[in-house]
């Protein structure tokens, strides 16, 4: 039919347009979350139909290609509008934040979109508080340029959000930062979980336990999901700064989220409850350890042992560390000695000055001085062969 020869013809001229154009035309759209291509018009007679409403002002070129149809005594003409900034984007390495700023604003107010590139360059100059403010204020229009002229609905990708955290993060400017994790934000940044985490690994360099804390107070409010790897590092962070009250709130929280939590997190939560003493929360997290992982780790085996001792059960405690000892890998079995000698010298004295009054010391002090060296004897009739130094089994709390 001679609507179908048009097109063919049509598509045809279309695919030659880049050989035609040059190599200056780059389509633009890999920052832009959508599904939408270069935009272009075709008008044919007297009806005209868009395929899209994205305008680029005067920063582009148009390709006119005419189609002559004697049939239909009339005119085919394809209008594609092509950015040709994308490679002067190159020359970005070299200018500084408030360049690229200033271009970028200029290309908005022109009614362009800028490149990918200065914004990429952009992201990755800031080193300080003004650069990420320049960043923001950028941000903040070309959301507006991309609802108003460019009718996107949509959030940055990801990726980007989680570079301009990590740009926060480097510059130093965490309170912007924390602006990437609140849904309703004016940037068209979407909160995600790998930005909170690089925000968390931040609080735990610095064993900033006040930061952890605003970062899971925005978790919840802005409904980002607990993963197992928040865990680890919120668990690390509580375990380093010696804060129990703090770890039991967040411990809780995760398991009552149903959190598969990793063996790191578990290792953290199981060994600072038996330095605390707290035996309950050591069977209520082995419980939970039990349903996901199968064998024990030095920390969470150890752990459940030294809640035996604490309940005066010295020969539960022993048959828990020969069990752990014929999992271990033959490579890991001397290791065993080295842990059973920290059950000696290190773990009572750690565990004593937790206790704040005297009569608790003491008693806590007489059930260790009885308790231990009764593991030790039962662990050599259990076939577990490790070399015990019990003289350095000395309380100085008692």
């Amino acid at each position: 039919m001679p609507m179908f020869g048009s097109v063919r013809r049509l598509s045809t001229i279309f695919r030659r347009v880049p050989t035609l154009l040059g190599s200056e035309i780059t389509l633009f759209g890999d920052l832009l979350e959508t599904t939408r291509e270069a935009p272009f018009t075709f008008v044919q007679g007297s009806w005209a139909r868009s395929f899209s409403s994205s305008p680029f002002g005067n920063n582009t070129k148009a390709a006119l290609v005419m189609l002559a149809s004697q049939q239909w005594r009339s005119s085919s003409m394809v209008i594609v509008h092509f950015s040709t900034q994308a490679n002067e984007g190159n020359d970005a390495s070299l200018e500084t934040v408030e360049e690229l700023y200033k271009k970028m604003l200029n290309s908005v107010e022109a009614k362009t979109m800028p490149p990918n590139a200065w914004l990429w360059s952009l992201i990755g100059k800031c080193t300080n508080e003004e650069d990420i403010m320049l960043l923001f204020k950028i941000l903040k229009r070309l959301r507006v340029f991309r609802l108003s002229s460019l009718r996107i609905h949509a959030n940055f990708n990801c990726h980007l959000c989680l570079k301009v955290t990590e740009a926060c993060v480097r510059s130093d400017a965490l309170h912007y930062g924390m602006k990437v994790l609140c849904k309703h934000n004016m940037y068209g940044l979407t909160p995600t979980i790998a930005s909170a985490h690089c925000l968390l690994v931040h609080a735990k360099k610095n064993n900033d336990v006040k930061l952890v804390e605003k970062i899971m107070k925005l978790l919840r409010g802005n409904s980002l999901p607990l993963q197992p790897g928040t865990a680890d590092i919120v668990f690390r962070v509580c375990f380093d700064t010696n804060n129990w009250r703090l770890l039991l709130k967040y411990a809780k929280l995760f398991l009552k989220a149903g959190v598969k939590l990793h063996r790191p997190a578990f290792d953290n939560l199981m060994e600072f409850a038996a330095n605390m003493g707290d035996t309950e929360s050591i069977w209520k997290t082995e419980q939970h350890r039990a349903k996901h992982l199968k064998n024990h780790t030095f920390a969470t085996g150890f752990a459940c042992a030294k809640a035996f001792i604490i309940e005066g059960k010295p020969e539960s405690a022993a048959a828990i560390i020969s069990r752990l000892y014929k999992e271990l890998p033959d490579s890991k079995k001397p290791q065993i000695a080295d842990e059973l000698q920290k059950l000696v010298n290190q773990w009572p004295p750690e565990l004593l000055k937790r206790k704040k009054k005297e009569e608790e010391r003491k008693a806590l002090g007489e059930n260790l001085r009885s308790n231990i060296p009764a593991v030790a004897a039962a662990l050599l009739s259990l076939g577990v062969n490790a070399s015990i130094n019990l003289e350095e089994l000395k309380f100085s709390h008692c």
